[in-house]
């Protein structure tokens, strides 16, 4: 009996409000649109979202992988891009960085999809 696809994809549907949340929180916390930590959240953001938009049609692990790069990425962003004295910003960046980490690896670990790819079944 298969499970059916809001119960198994459950973590693809959370990465991508977590992406769009870090898409649209350089508006929502008044960063200039061409500063680099909106640069850094629009991109980031917006890939966290169309992958993990494209893993609830089709899951594929190499995407998975990418979303928990991407996540790591987020996590320690502040310290790279100097937003790291906003706490904030900071504490957004790094919450949806690890938040995206853990989803993505609970994916990888429970997807049944998931273990016949990295099989190679």
């Amino acid at each position: 009996m298969a499970m059916h696809l809001s119960t198994r994809r459950w973590q693809d549907q959370a990465i991508l409000l977590l992406g769009v949340w870090l898409f649209v929180s350089p508006w929502v916390m008044g960063y200039p649109s061409d500063s680099t930590p909106a640069v850094n959240a629009y991109m980031a953001g917006a890939l966290m979202a169309v992958l993990a938009a494209f893993d609830l049609y089709k899951t594929y692990v190499w995407a998975v992988i990418v979303n928990i790069v991407v996540g790591a990425w987020v996590a320690v962003s502040p310290w790279l891009v100097d937003v790291v004295t906003d706490r904030a910003m900071s504490a957004s960046m790094l919450f949806t960085g690890l938040a995206t980490i853990v989803l993505g690896l609970w994916e990888m670990r429970t997807d049944p999809d998931l273990h016949q790819q990295w099989a190679g079944t």
